[in-house]
C-alpha cells in the first residue's frame, strides 16, 4: 500500500509507511477516549460494547460487569451517484460497481466432464 500511495502522491514510500504505522496507535488513543475516528474517503471507526444482559432499568444499576466485550465497528463512507430522484447512496470502499450472482457450482457454458472409463474418480 505504501508504494501505491507514494506513487499517487508527492511523498516517499518510507514517509507513507511511517504515517500508516503511526495511524493504528493514534486511532486507538482517540477511540479509547470514546471518540469516533473518521478517515476521509474511507469511513468511520468506533467502539461498541457487547453486554451480557438486555439492559437495566435505572442509571444506578449500570456497571462495568455488564460489558462482556468491546468491538471495533467500521462504517464505510457514504458515496452518492446520480442526480434528482435517481440519486443513490452507497457505502463501500470501491468506486467499481459490483454485480453479484449466485454460483451454482459450475462455470457457465461449461459442462461437467465425466471421467473416462478406467480413470479413477475423486470427489
Amino acid at each position: 500500500m505504501a508504494k501505491r500511495i507514494a506513487a499517487e502522491s508527492t511523498v516517499s514510500p518510507a514517509d507513507v509507511r511511517a504515517v500508516l504505522t503511526a495511524l493504528g496507535g493514534v486511532m486507538g488513543d482517540f477511540m479509547a477516549q470514546g471518540r469516533s475516528v473518521k478517515l476521509e474517503g474511507v469511513g468511520s471507526f468506533y467502539f461498541t460494547a457487547v453486554t451480557n444482559k438486555n439492559g437495566v432499568a435505572t442509571e444506578k444499576e449500570v456497571s462495568a460487569n455488564q460489558i462482556k466485550s468491546v468491538r471495533v465497528r467500521f462504517l464505510p463512507e457514504t458515496r452518492y451517484r446520480g442526480n434528482g430522484k435517481g440519486r443513490v447512496s452507497t457505502r463501500g470502499l470501491s468506486d467499481v460497481d459490483i454485480e453479484w450472482e449466485e454460483w451454482k457450482g459450475e462455470e457457465k457454458g461449461k459442462e461437467k466432464k465425466e471421467p473416462e472409463s478406467g480413470t479413477p474418480s475423486h470427489p
